[in-house]
Formats: structure tokens, sequence, C-alpha cells
């Protein structure tokens, strides 16, 4: 199948590259030159495990191309649009802006039988306002959307083999489609109240069966058919819900974050062990272990602006209460950062100034060179804003974090940052961190004090190497 993929950021490179992998005939369409010219040698513009051997593989298979010209989208059959909604400056709606541009100008370039497909996260209300702005082209292209669910540091496995597929569709006129009852059929049809309005059957009356009753449901299924043809589980719906799916997603995995920070907070003044405490209810099945680590907190373009941009969006609906918890959840994760830089500050003494403390870590989360509202980062900021000797390191986020913060310093020696330090903060929990060897690091630094803001730490090895540990709602 010949597919376009509008906008090569983060989510769009990879699904372009996924793909052409995937056997499609693949152009990836982004306005910014340099960014389509490293792609297009086969360079990614950010670190993704996987990604870069994809996509030398497409290249040089010919299924995977790049352009700046919105005119090569046309004669492809699906239309996937995959740019940014960031966070509108001065507020915490998101900004569609990027969304808007990209549909208006692929408009002019649909034809009959395409299928534009959104990718990007979005405010619920949007397909149905950009399926009317297709509709109004007159190109006799349709609409459907299909929320991205990757995970940073696996986002070419979650392409590629996801775990559930949501396809959201618009209804069609009864008369439009298939015959609800086959020929001979003893099977009844439908009643009135399974029905939309107007006498359109939804979209999720019909979510039984996966083939024959959309043409726009078929579209994906072959866009898709890797995934589905194993089984991968796959929900038909309407607009309104598809968009609403990953930000609920996004807000629940905030809040089982956040609520385990808060329990964190509780332990710290009562002694109790946060990380023995999501052992003990992580067994529950209903909770589940996962996501319930306490430390410095969530970060990243996804988690943070999705939130914000959900409880903007519920306040515009009226409904702003429904999600007004998700203010305090926003609010708890920001609190834990600042608990480590207190719980350094404290550890450092009478004084700050000038002493060296090694930030370990700089992207939000490890896998990942992404610093977009990293708690790593920010911890590192506020470190030197209050006159420490900040010397941070990651294995692959310096130069995004250079970028941001020229004032840190930076290095790329995990020994140059221990070395001479009179604190150590672990604030992103790279593997290369977890497995430091306490008694090797005891003997470079100057004071033995380590702040572990993500909990990975084995406390009893590094105080029995002599270190005062301090870790979040732990004893």
């Amino acid at each position: 199948m010949k597919i376009s993929v509008i906008g090569c950021g983060y989510l769009g490179a990879v699904h372009a590259a996924a793909m052409a992998e995937l056997g499609h005939d693949v152009v990836g369409i982004d306005v910014d030159a340099a960014k389509i010219e490293q792609l297009s040698q086969g360079h990614p513009p950010f670190y993704e495990p996987g990604l870069p051997e994809i996509l030398a593989s497409a290249i040089g298979s010919g299924r995977l191309r790049f352009s700046t010209d919105m005119a090569d989208a046309r004669g492809s059959r699906v239309h996937f649009v995959a740019v940014g909604t960031p966070q509108q400056q001065g507020s915490n709606a998101a900004d569609v802006s990027y969304v808007d541009a990209a549909v208006t100008a692929l408009a002019p370039h649909l034809s009959a039988g395409d299928l534009v497909v959104g990718k990007s996260t979005v405010p619920v209300g949007t397909a149905g306002r950009l399926a009317a702005l297709i509709d109004a082209s007159g190109s006799g292209a349709s609409l459907a959307w299909n929320p991205e669910f990757l995970r940073e540091g696996f986002a070419v496995q979650d392409t590629v083999k996801p775990d559930r597929l949501v396809y959201g569709v618009r209804a069609l006129p009864l008369a439009e489609e298939v015959p609800l009852v086959e020929e001979g059929s003893t099977k009844e049809a439908p009643s009135r109240n399974q029905l939309g309005a107007a006498g359109f059957e939804t979209a999720a009356s019909r979510a039984s069966s996966t083939s024959g009753n959309h043409p726009d449901v078929d579209t994906l299924n072959e866009v898709y058919a890797a995934a589905v043809a194993s089984g991968t589980p796959l929900v038909i719906t309407d607009y309104a819900t598809a968009e609403l799916v990953k930000v609920s997603a996004n807000a629940f995995l905030a809040t089982k974050i956040s609520f385990i920070n808060a329990m964190a907070e509780i332990a710290e003044v009562t002694g109790a062990d946060v990380t023995q405490l999501a052992d003990a209810i992580g067994f529950d099945t209903r909770i589940g272990r996962r996501f319930l680590n306490a430390g410095v907190g969530f970060g990243g373009g996804c988690l943070p602006k999705d939130i914000r941009a959900f409880t903007a969006r519920a306040e515009e609906l009226g409904r702003g209460q429904s999600v007004a918890f998700l203010k305090e959840v926003d609010a708890i994760n920001l609190r834990r950062r600042q608990r480590v830089v207190d719980l350094t500050v404290e550890a450092l003494g009478d004084t700050v100034w000038d002493k060296k403390v090694a930030v370990l870590g700089l992207a939000f989360k490890p896998h990942s060179d992404d610093v977009r509202d990293s708690p790593a980062l920010d911890v590192a900021v506020q470190l030197r804003g209050l006159g420490v000797n900040v010397v941070a390191t990651d294995p692959q986020a310096i130069a995004n974090a250079r970028g941001r913060h020229p004032q840190l310093t930076y290095t790329s020696s995990l020994e140059a940052a221990l070395e001479g330090a009179d604190a150590v903060v672990l604030v992103t929990e790279w593997p290369e961190f977890a497995a430091i060897d306490p008694v090797w690091a005891a003997s470079i630094v100057r004071g033995r004090v380590v702040i572990d803001g993500r909990n990975r730490l084995d406390a009893v090895a590094w105080r029995a190497a002599g270190w005062t540990y301090k870790g979040l709602g732990r004893p």
C-alpha cells in the first residue's frame, strides 16, 4: 500500500520507518528541510533503539523516502498525520495549529477513496472538526483516528507489534453500508436503539466484526495486516472515544505514578518503606505492580502536557470537576523534583555554594535522549541555581540538555562526573547507573552521600560501602 506520513518528528519518523519495514511504500513529509535531509541519509534526529536499523533497511529497499513537498503525498492511499501538539504558551491547552496546518496543506492533494488517519494526541472534538474540513475540500477522502501508544525506548516494537489497535471511524448512513442482515439469514435487524442519530449505525455497534463492514476499517486492516492476523486486540469506535483513549491512558498512568509518590510522602514521615508498600499492594491483580515506582516523577513530551491539556479541554466542555484531580496529580509530580533538591541541599550541610554534585541522568527516562519536561534536567538546573557546581552525565541526552541549559557542566564520563563529588544524585535510571559499584565510586568521590531519586540502587550495598543513602519514601 502507498502511504504518506505527515510530520517526521519522533512519532512520524518511527511510524514511517515501521510502515516501510512492514512492506508498505512510504513517503515521510516534513517542513523541516534539515530533518528531512538527515532522515534521508538514514540518520534519526533523535535516539531510539532499533530505529537506525529499520530506517536504513527501509531506505535501502526503496520502500521509504522523505520529502519537504506536500505534493509528494499525492497518490498515497493512506495519509497518517503525526505532527506535534505541544502545550500552548501561557495555557494548559494543547496547540493543535500544527495538526490543522497539516490537514489544510494535505487537502488539495487528496483523491476520492483516500483515508486521512490522525495519529497525533488531540483534544476530544478535533477529529470531527477535521473531518468537516476534509469534506469541504470536495476530495472524496475520509478521516479516521488511530491513536498511538508508543513508549520511548520501545517505539519500534510498539509500532510493529502493538499491544492494541484503536480505530475511530465515522458511522455511515445505513443506505451506504453492506446490508445489516444477509439474504437468507434468520438474524433480526438491529433495533432503533442500536443505531446512532438520524438512522446511522454507530461504529461501536459493529465492533464485533473487523472486516467487510466499513471501508475505512478495511483499509486500516490492510495497513496493520500483520498485527490483525496475529490477533492483536482491536477496538473499532467513534472519533470522540478514539481521541479520549490516548489521553485517558496517559491520565491513568500519571495518576498511578503520582499515587505511589503521594504514599512516599507519607512513608517519609512515618518511617515506612514505599518500595515494600508497592510490592505488597502490587500483588493485588486489580492494582498491579507496574508504574508503582516512587521517585522523582514522570516527565517527557506526553504525560505532563497531555494531562494538562485534558484538564483544559474538560473545563472547556463544562466538566472540569470530572478531572480536577489531575491538577493534584501534576502538583504531586512536581513536588517530587523539589524533594530531591531539598534532600541534596540537606545532605551538603551548612553551605551548598560551589560544592560539586554529580547528577546522573538528564533524559526523562532511560533509553531516550528526550529532555522535554525532564525531572532529571529540572533537578540539575535547580541545584545550579542555588550555586551548586553541577556536573551532569547521561549516555544519550547531553547534546539536547546542553542546547536547553548551556550553563550546566556536562561530561560523557561517569568517572569524571563522580570524581571529587560532594554528593551523587541519581535521577534517570539508566542500567549503567543502577549497576555502579559503590566501593569503586566511594574511592573517587569526596563526600559519600547518594540521593537515589529513582529508588533503583541497592541501599544495603551502598551503606555497606560507607555511603549515606537517601531514597524517596524509604527509611
